[in-house]
């Protein structure tokens, strides 16, 4: 019987932006039923500014459901890799994300599921709207470690 793996995102620090929107301190609020277009748990977008820390504070609420796809990809080769994934994406003018992908060449981890899986997760994420109503486009690095 195998023994349970935990595994551990750790997300690099560094979020580039394009065009970054002056920093503002967030209000640190939590979504009401009557703000949130869905039941939500997590950053309350609608209320937090655009800035680089506002992506990282919603990145590292999926942060979770990265760690699944990474699980997963662990227990389907029965193996223990370290590794790197850079993404990038773009997030639009409504804060939805469009153009998620895995870059194979600058990342360390190359199976094709586990990129369908962390694309999908990026994909779903909803972010501040720009307030400039321009797109956005972001480089994420993800490391990867599992732990036994």
């Amino acid at each position: 019987m195998k023994s349970a793996l935990l595994s551990a995102v750790v997300l690099a620090s560094a979020v580039a932006l394009a065009q970054g929107a002056p920093s503002k301190p967030s209000t640190g609020g939590k979504p009401t039923a009557a703000q949130a277009p869905a039941k939500r748990d997590g950053p309350d977008i609608e209320r937090l500014p655009f800035t680089p820390d506002s992506i990282r504070q919603v990145v590292q609420h999926h942060q979770r459901r990265i760690q699944e796809c990474y699980e997963d990809h662990m227990a389907e080769k029965d193996r223990t890799v370290e590794g790197r994934l850079f993404t990038t994406f773009t997030i639009d003018a409504n804060g939805l994300v469009k153009d998620a992908r895995v870059v194979k060449k600058a990342s360390t981890l190359k199976d094709p599921s586990l990129h369908d899986c962390v694309q999908a997760v990026l994909s779903s994420m909803t972010f501040p709207k720009p307030p400039d109503g321009a797109d956005h486009p972001i480089e994420y690095p993800f490391n990867l470690k599992a732990i036994e």
